[in-house]
């Protein structure tokens, strides 16, 4: 026998909404994007909104995890398809050129920039957004090592800060192919042996 549910039934799509919470996020920041833009963007009222993910840090949690299974993904499937890790960072370098710069969405990345002005009592969501930038520097760094990149750890930070530097590029304006040539400039640091 099926469990009665209690309440009134859900009238939205949880993925159509979040979606839309994503992008105000990304297109914005936590801290600028208010219940109210969020509540706009999604076309859900407040009660609405706090029934489904709780509060606005909530909801933030689930569309960075959106993110990262649509949008953050690309990159890493980029890196780890390619047989030869050069090629991988090559990869991944320019699936991020065309990412951060697709006119579908907001320009850069949800997960670099959506708490970089942070208020202390937020600190927890830009320390969980400095954690998932620092696991990628970290899973980067395992694969270089893994391919035999001398001084892996140190040039996965160096990717990492050429992959922030290009999120910032791509807000201000830089096109695909200003950020394909930062991406070709990255790698002429390859490491030697």
């Amino acid at each position: 026998m099926a469990q009665a549910t209690r309440g009134r039934p859900r009238g939205f799509d949880r993925d159509t909404v979040l979606e839309r919470a994503m992008l105000a996020f990304w297109a914005h920041g936590y801290e600028a994007t208010s219940v109210a833009d969020l509540t706009a963007a999604m076309g859900i009222t407040p009660p609405s909104l706090y029934a489904a993910f709780g509060d606005k840090k909530g909801l933030f949690r689930e569309a960075v995890r959106h993110y990262q299974r649509t949008f953050g993904g690309d990159p890493g499937q980029a890196l780890d398809a390619a047989a030869e890790v050069r090629e991988g960072v090559r990869g991944m370098l320019l699936v991020i050129a065309r990412v951060y710069t697709d006119p579908a969405h907001p320009r850069g990345c949800l997960v670099i920039s959506a708490a970089t002005n942070c208020t202390p009592a937020d600190a927890d969501v830009e320390a969980e957004l400095r954690e998932l930038r620092n696991a990628n520097v970290a899973a980067l760094a395992r694969r270089l090592a893994d391919g035999g990149v001398p001084g892996a750890e140190a040039f996965a930070r160096y990717l990492g800060a050429v992959i922030q530097g290009m999120s910032q590029q791509a807000r201000d304006g830089a096109t695909k192919g200003d950020l394909e040539q930062i991406a070709e400039a990255a790698l002429r640091a390859w490491p030697m042996s």
